[in-house]
C-alpha cells in the first residue's frame, strides 16, 4: 500500500471496536452510534433472520493489515461494512475465531446488543490465519 492508501484506509477504520463480557465470556463487539443501531434492530426485532458474515482481508506485504467485516441482512436491505485495522485489534479476531460470535452494540447504551453466530468457524480460523501471516511482515522487516 502506497502512503496515501494507508492513510486512507486508516481514516476509514472503525474505531468503536471492543472485547465485552458476557456471562463470563469474551466476546468481539463492534459498536456503533446510538442511531444507526437502533435503525439496524428497528429493521430485525422479532424476526427471524439470517446474518451472511464475510471477513476481506486487506494487506500491503509489509506488515499493515485490514479486514473488511460484511454484515449482510437477510431482512431489511441491511448491508453493513466495517473496516478493521487488524494491526490494533489482532485480539478481536482471536475472540472470534475461538468462540465464533459477533455482537453489535449501541456504543451509547453499552446494555443494547446483537449477537450473531457465524456458521462457519473454518473461515475465521483461515482468516485469522492469513490475519497473523500479514501482521507477521513488521516483526520480518
Amino acid at each position: 500500500m502506497e502512503n496515501e492508501e494507508l492513510d486512507n484506509l486508516l481514516s476509514q477504520s472503525h474505531k468503536d471496536i471492543s472485547i465485552q463480557d458476557f456471562d463470563g465470556k469474551q466476546i468481539s463487539c463492534i459498536e456503533f452510534t446510538q442511531e444507526r443501531f437502533d435503525k439496524i434492530i428497528d429493521c430485525i426485532a422479532g424476526k427471524p433472520l439470517s446474518v451472511n458474515t464475510d471477513l476481506n482481508i486487506l494487506q500491503d506485504g509489509l506488515g499493515h493489515v485490514f479486514v473488511e467485516i460484511s454484515l449482510k441482512f437477510s431482512l431489511g436491505g441491511l448491508d453493513e461494512k466495517i473496516l478493521v485495522n487488524a494491526n490494533e485489534h489482532l485480539d478481536f479476531f482471536q475472540l472470534l475465531s475461538q468462540n465464533g460470535i459477533l455482537s453489535i452494540a449501541s456504543k451509547d447504551n453499552p446494555g443494547k446488543v446483537f449477537m450473531i453466530q457465524l456458521p462457519k468457524l473454518e473461515k475465521v480460523l483461515d482468516a485469522l490465519n492469513i490475519i497473523t501471516q500479514g501482521l507477521s511482515k513488521i516483526s520480518d522487516n
